[in-house]
């Protein structure tokens, strides 16, 4: 059977902790040893058996989504489909109910698909992740693959921040690519199908930009710091290139740098990402 827990947890206010969670069981007439069986199990398996006779507007938007996952989880199902059940909640208390619905998910090693749109969310919750827009399955594969080397600008920008370029092919070789931006070389790894002079998009992901630390002819670029964006371990750091392109690099806090700086900064090739599906 399939399940599912709704973006507004759809709970009965009218009834307890307890006979939410059994509903289900009571429309498909289960015998009520094994009502009260899996209600128990549900309750301890997500740390709400000291609730269990509370009404749910005495509860809590952590303990609301505990009890609609709880619900879904006494059918037992196959699949259980998650419509952004942590969407309603704060930003500390959805960090600590995606630590809960993970570790609720190994335990029970079940198929899950969860809906989000938020895309660190999507990252923290999978271990495959799928990308739809309007429609059309655009990627799926595991996370850090898709997120490092997306086919498309839009799975790209969905999943992070990018720093994107239009350039020309001017040579390909031994599994590598040589791109010219118009002020700019780039060195990147080559994609089956790629002819030289054909226009491509490409895209550097902001934390693979480093500090120079020694002169390169291509993938470096000076620029201008315009704004700095502190992050706790990290901090966001826009400049303006020599040759006028803004772009975006996530350096450790402990760089020391400050708005109006020049800086020289590198990347490897490994990391010039060719953005293309096919």
């Amino acid at each position: 059977p399939t399940s599912m827990v709704f973006q507004d947890l759809a709970l009965f206010p009218h009834l307890n902790v307890f006979e939410n969670i059994a509903y289900g069981l009571k429309v498909r007439k289960f015998p009520r040893d094994e009502i009260r069986r899996r209600v128990k199990w549900a309750a301890e398996l997500l740390h709400i058996e000291k609730l269990i006779d509370r009404r749910i507007t005495q509860l809590s938007g952590g303990q609301q989504q505990r009890v609609a996952l709880a619900r879904s989880l006494v059918l037992e199902p196959e699949v259980l489909l998650l419509d952004e059940p942590l969407g309603p909640l704060d930003l500390k208390l959805r960090r600590e109910m995606q630590i809960e619905l993970r570790r609720v998910q190994r335990s029970l090693k079940a198929t899950w698909v969860y809906v989000t749109h938020d895309h660190e969310e999507a990252m923290t919750m999978s271990d495959r992740v799928a990308i739809l827009n309007e429609g059309r399955l655009l990627a799926v594969g595991d996370i850090k693959t898709i997120y490092e080397k997306p086919c498309s600008r839009f799975v790209a920008e969905f999943l992070g921040e990018a720093n994107f370029f239009e350039a020309r092919v001017t040579q390909v070789a031994e599994g590598k690519t040589l791109l010219d931006t118009g002020s700019m070389l780039l060195l990147a790894p080559s994609k089956p199908g790629l002819r030289e002079g054909e226009i491509i998009q490409v895209m550097i992901r902001p934390e693979k930009i480093k500090l120079a630390k020694r002169e390169e002819p291509i993938n470096r670029s000076k620029g201008k710091v315009l704004d700095l964006t502190y992050k706790g371990a990290f901090v966001d750091v826009k400049f303006e290139t020599e040759h006028g392109y803004v772009m975006l690099a996530r350096f450790t806090s402990t760089e020391s740098i400050n708005i109006g700086d020049t800086i020289e900064v590198a990347w490897s090739a490994e990391d010039v990402i060719i953005l293309r599906c096919r």
